[in-house]
């Protein structure tokens, strides 16, 4: 295993610790919690720059690095229905084109890496799942849902994006 891929698997290391966190009320834990998911979420970076740089892009990667990142999501986001923090649909909705995209990559000849709305949906998650773990004042709950359905709204279209030309392409 190359470090690239070592940091990818590195990053599951984490989520126990961040679940375990969420469900401690306190602000001091979601601080840790927050700090806990944005270094996991730092590595999500780190080991794709370091696969570029060293010349380390493996399949392994392109198949890990997609999967650990579902863990780093949905896990959170999991805990946070749970706590009534967020609704399940919205949850169900990211968690659904997560499986259909997994679904669809499995029947693929090639491992293709992610595109741009595939990026954007990845930073919006991350920012509203950051806003959602921080312990802010009531004031930010509009502004942190708004967030949450902004990235749930980028998941479905940057499924869409993904699926529908790959189906052209396809039938053609």
């Amino acid at each position: 295993m190359n470090l690239p891929n070592a940091i990818t698997f590195s990053r599951l290391l984490g989520i126990p610790f961040l679940l375990y966190g969420l469900y401690n009320p306190t602000p001091q834990a979601r601080w840790v919690c927050l700090t806990i998911f944005l270094v996991a979420a730092f590595t999500d970076w780190l080991d794709g720059y370091l696969a570029r740089k060293l010349n380390q892009i493996t399949d392994l990667g392109k198949f890990l690095d997609p999967l650990v990142d579902k863990f780093l999501v949905l896990a959170p986001l999991l805990v946070l229905v749970e706590l009534q923090k967020i609704p399940a649909w919205g949850v169900f909705v990211i968690l659904a084109r997560e499986l259909a995209i997994a679904g669809w990559r499995v029947n693929q000849t090639t491992i293709t890496g992610a595109n741009i709305w595939g990026k954007l949906k990845t930073v919006s998650q991350i920012i509203a799942i950051s806003l959602l773990i921080a312990p802010l004042s009531l004031a930010w709950q509009v502004p942190t849902l708004t967030v949450f359905w902004l990235s749930v709204a980028l998941t479905v279209i940057s499924g869409l994006i993904y699926i529908v030309p790959q189906k052209i392409n396809f039938i053609q």
